[in-house]
């Protein structure tokens, strides 16, 4: 009870000081809006005055500037009319006529004259031809000096000025002088003009002759001055004019200054006491005179005042705080009493984010422990114990049989009785399965952690398309479906990306079309992206021989599908294919301009449609197609089996690959999945490159034969055409037998045909027996030996039953699905064509004992298990191996010298893991290396010999592969269990048959 009191007393204290913050903080929040509200609106006062100070500079500069351009212009004027003209164009009464009237144009001038340069050698002739005498500023002759200025034309305003000699005041000599040198127009310190007496400024300005250059010199100048203008400025009526025009004269002050003597400003305009606490801003006047500076200062009449929004609204936001922090209080106990619920809410819903956070990376970062922690098959007792164990996993029986594969491969390499070997052979396709299960969950992991990362090699398509419907062989021809891959000619045939992700995304779209198609047929088709769409658009909407686009049928009743079965998507008509066919470039034409820019690009987006006359997708479950672990309804397990991930992993694989994944699907009639994946242009042959090559490249002995295909249907002739063209064979695709007939030589041995086909393929749904009566005594014929110089015969047939009927008929019947590999094969064989000799190590088995036999190897492995399976891989073709269990021990029989020739080192081991060992092994053979060189000789160092031992790591990562880290710890390569021939052949090859011995 104390300490709940004192614990209610804590938050008590707490609370008042919570409030006496909370007003303190209210007041400081007030008095810092106040302060910024109000130097805001000192700020906004100054932006004001600065708008209406640099306002009125700018004009005052532009109609003194105007002023000064009409002074030049009577100058141009005095000096192209005026002088060496005899009689002169211009008399004292005309420019005082013509400078009266112009006067307008000067309004800021009182009055202009014009002041003649007389030499001191002129000065009688000048004042004989003028009929008077020049006079000084004091009204007396003016004294004898080199030059004069008398001013011999003058406005009426100025007429005082007649007769007088300019040069004799002091100031106005120099004002003189500095005009002529300078070209521009000067100004004289500031005086009281006569008659207004106002403040003002005399303005002079030199008069040249016209034959002055524009870049004439300072002694050009001078010797060119003929004459000089000038005139009195009245600034105080220049200003005064110039603020009466403008708004808000009532608001400020305006003073101008001539601050040529910067300690000292003489005043041109404006009152001389000032407030000097109200803002003030100055801005420069140019009139021109470059050896006077003047000034503009304006300021306020009054201070500024302070605005009442800079009171009001900081009191109001004083009051909202106070009303703000009353809410708070009266609502903390309210607070008070849901904070717990909340916290522990908070709690379960960061544990239970945090479990599915830990789920994800367990099952993303542990593939090893996964695939590897096997004691070989268990016993059903075991089995079954050791699952009720792990059920809190969530991993049930994914987690077995992995090792179990490859104890089972070992045991099936031993001698079996045939009930033994079938039950073997169940336990392997058993563990296979769910091998592929293991994966599929892990991908999914991956996934979900982000972990997942795509390699970038150069593959060959068209292999792997050939080698993924290789795998549903024997299905379709169980189900008898068709069952085919179409590459269009424009794809590349080598591009660079993930070979095996992509294998992955297409082996679960056909595996799925071919569980769930019963009959009709499974087409899978590759083109490019950009043909795809803009070609599926047109036959859409119609815009391709006058068509609606819709699936065409024949006359029969069967649609001009592969099968004849009517597909889901009814773009995948005859018509759609024709625009994918390379040898139909005629109705690409109005495509070829839209398409030629998009071969240049280094990458390349495919689009893949899977195609099948299946059960259809529900309406109902179409929205969760692509949800992991879903499927269409309870049943579908029950009757095809799966778990629902494939399409799951497959959609983000493809969105990985920069495209998508759609389908279309209609109940009872089919489904078509459609995705696009980027890749890139690979320029590189990968057919010299076994490391990388899928599969054999396709011979070319059959380039140039010729072939007839009987089959009526089109969209599957054009697939049987394009697997032949790949092996260089001429098709011609004919829909009637008579064409085959002709193709027999006659009782004379003439043939019909002028050109002889070497092969005639025949679809099996074509071939009638009882009707075809003429070609089936041919074949009789042909097979009894009387036509010697008939054609081979080859029948396609969909089921293995088919080629047992007629195959004492035909020549050979070939069972789909085709690939162009298996009649290359089945060519021939039939027409005894020599093949070029296969590599060596084609034949894996005897290759990989011919580099093994008689080595040794080290096997590395925590796992007993593990350990037994790769010495026994190792062992079958001839390698001696010991095995060790942990990297001390590995590294404690490979200090050099040692006899051992190659070491397979597993990753993930406790103590050392196998990245650390390896480097250890490299740092002994660095130092035993050195060693060796300091006491070789010369002619012993030139043919020295390093101790470096091919390290292979062993890992069941099957999700991303270890190559980098593996390199960088020193390794050569890894392997991944279990073991395959592929596998070891391709890293042994490359190592061990070029590994000298080590031992010394």
């Amino acid at each position: 009870m104390a300490g709940k009191y004192s614990g209610a007393r804590t938050n008590r204290r707490w609370r008042g000081l919570a409030a006496a913050a909370w007003v303190l903080i209210a007041v400081a929040g007030a008095a810092v809006m106040h302060w910024t509200q109000r130097r805001q609106s000192m700020d906004r006062a100054e932006e004001r005055l600065v708008s209406m100070c640099e306002e009125r500079a700018r004009m005052l500069q532009e109609q003194f500037g105007v002023t000064v351009n009409h002074v030049h212009a009577i100058a141009i004027l005095i000096a192209t009319f005026n002088y060496e003209k005899s009689p002169p164009a211009i008399d004292p009464d005309t420019f005082a006529t013509y400078t009266a009237r112009t006067s307008f144009e000067r309004p800021l001038l009182n009055g202009v004259a014009y002041a003649q340069r007389v030499f001191h050698h002129e000065r009688e002739m000048f004042e004989s031809q003028q009929g008077w005498i020049m006079n000084t500023m004091q009204r007396e002759p003016a004294p004898p000096r080199d030059e004069y200025a008398p001013v011999i034309f003058s406005q009426d305003t100025v007429s005082y000025l007649a007769r007088i000699d300019m040069m004799s005041g002091e100031e106005d000599q120099e004002n003189i002088l500095r005009a002529r040198t300078t070209g521009k127009a000067v100004l004289t310190n500031p005086f009281r003009l006569l008659g207004s007496n106002h403040l003002g400024v005399v303005l002079t300005f030199a008069v040249y002759r016209p034959d002055l250059p524009a870049d004439a010199s300072v002694e050009q100048r001078v010797e060119a001055t003929i004459g000089y203008l000038g005139g009195g400025f009245d600034v105080e009526s220049l200003v005064e004019n110039l603020l009466s025009k403008l708004a808000g004269n009532q608001d400020i002050v305006v003073n101008v200054y001539d601050v040529t003597n910067a300690s000292e400003p003489m005043a041109l305009y404006g009152p001389s006491i000032l407030d000097e606490q109200v803002p003030l801003h100055v801005s420069m006047l140019d009139f021109g005179d470059p050896f006077r500076r003047h000034e503009m200062r304006c300021r306020y009449r009054q201070k500024p005042p302070i605005p009442w929004s800079t009171i009001t609204n900081p009191l109001g936001l004083f009051v909202i705080w106070m009303l703000l922090g009353y809410s708070i209080a009266a609502a903390y106990s309210r607070y008070d009493k849901v904070t717990e619920d909340c916290r522990k809410m908070e709690e379960l819903k960061t544990q239970a984010e945090a479990a599915d956070v830990a789920k994800s990376q367990f099952l993303a970062t542990v593939s090893h422990e996964i695939r590897t922690p096997m004691n070989g098959v268990l016993g059903t007792y075991a089995f079954v114990l050791i699952l009720l164990n792990l059920q809190f996993l969530g991993l049930g029986n994914q987690i077995f049989l992995t090792s179990g594969v490859g104890m089972l491969d070992m045991l099936l390499g031993t001698d079996l009785t045939m009930t033994q070997k079938d039950y073997a052979q169940t336990a392997q396709m058993c563990g296979r399965a769910l091998i592929t299960l293991i994966n599929d969950v892990l991908d999914r992991a991956k996934i979900e952690a982000g972990k997942l990362e795509l390699e970038a090699v150069p593959f060959d398509l068209r292999s792997l398309m050939d080698d993924v419907i290789s795998l549903f062989s024997s299905k379709s021809r169980e189900k008898c479906i068709e069952l085919a891959v179409f590459v269009c000619d424009d794809v590349p045939k080598v591009v660079l990306g993930d070979p095996w992700r992509f294998r992955q995304i297409l082996t679960n779209l056909v595996g799925n079309a071919v569980k769930f198609t019963e009959r009709g047929h499974v087409f899978v088709r590759v083109c490019l992206a950009e043909n795809s769409n803009m070609e599926a658009n047109q036959v859409l909407h119609g815009t391709m021989n006058g068509k609606d686009g819709k699936v065409e049928s024949t006359t029969n009743g069967a649609f001009n599908t592969l099968s004849g079965f009517e597909a889901a998507d009814r773009r995948n008509s005859w018509q759609y294919f024709k625009l994918l066919l390379s040898n139909k470039e005629s109705l690409l034409d109005d495509l070829e301009g839209e398409n030629s820019n998009l071969s240049d690009s280094d990458h390349v987006t495919l689009a893949i449609s899977i195609e099948d006359t299946g059960v259809g997708i529900p309406l109902q479950a179409q929205d969760r197609v692509f949800t992991p672990f879903m499927q269409a309804d309870s049943s579908t397990s029950r009757n095809y089996g799966g778990t629902g991930i494939g399409l799951s992993i497959s959609k983000c694989l493809a969105e990985l690959m920069g495209g998508q994944i759609s389908f279309t699907s209609r109940p009872f009639v089919g489904s078509t999945f459609t995705f696009s994946a980027t890749l890139k242009r690979s320029y590189k042959d990968i057919s010299v490159d076994s490391s990388r090559s899928l599969s054999e490249a396709l011979p070319t002995a059959f380039k140039g034969m010729k072939a007839i295909l009987i089959d009526g249907r089109p969209v599957r002739s054009a697939v049987t055409k394009y697997h032949l063209k790949r092996l260089g064979i001429i098709v011609q695709v004919v829909n009637n037998m008579s064409t085959v007939v002709k193709a027999f030589p006659g009782q004379n041995g003439a043939t019909v045909s002028r050109e002889k086909a070497t092969m005639l393929f025949i679809e099996s749904d074509f071939w009638r027996p009882e009707t075809d009566v003429q070609l089936l005594n041919h074949l009789r014929e042909h097979k009894n030996g009387l036509l010697s110089d008939a054609p081979k015969v080859v029948l396609l047939v969909t089921s293995e039953a088919d080629k047992d009927n007629y195959g004492s008929i035909f020549d050979i019947v070939m069972c789909k699905p085709i690939r162009a590999s298996t009649i290359a094969s089945s060519i021939q064989q039939l027409l005894k064509v020599e093949m070029p000799k296969r590599k060596e190590n084609q034949n894996r088995p005897s290759f990989l004992r011919s580099l093994l036999v008689g080595k040794n190897i080290l096997v590395v492995d925590d796992n007993k298990v593990n350990l037994r399976v790769a010495a026994a891989a190792l062992k079958k073709y001839g390698a001696n191996v010991s095995c060790v269990e942990s990297g001390k021990d590995a590294i404690s029989l490979l200090q050099p010298p040692h006899s051992f020739h190659a070491c397979f080192m597993d990753v993930q081991m406790p103590e050392m893991d196998g990245f650390e060992a390896t480097r250890q092994i490299r740092q002994m053979e660095m130092k035993a290396n050195e060693e060796r060189k300091n006491k070789l000789s010369l002619t012993e160092a030139s043919t020295f010999v390093e101790y470096r031992l091919p390290v292979l790591a062993m890992t069941a990562d099957v999700i991303q592969a270890t190559y980098e880290e593996c390199i960088k710890s020193g390794m050569d390569g890894y392997v991944s269990k279990p073991f395959d021939e592929e596998q070891l052949c391709q890293v042994v090859s490359r190592l061990v048959v070029e590994t000298t011995d080590s031992a010394v």
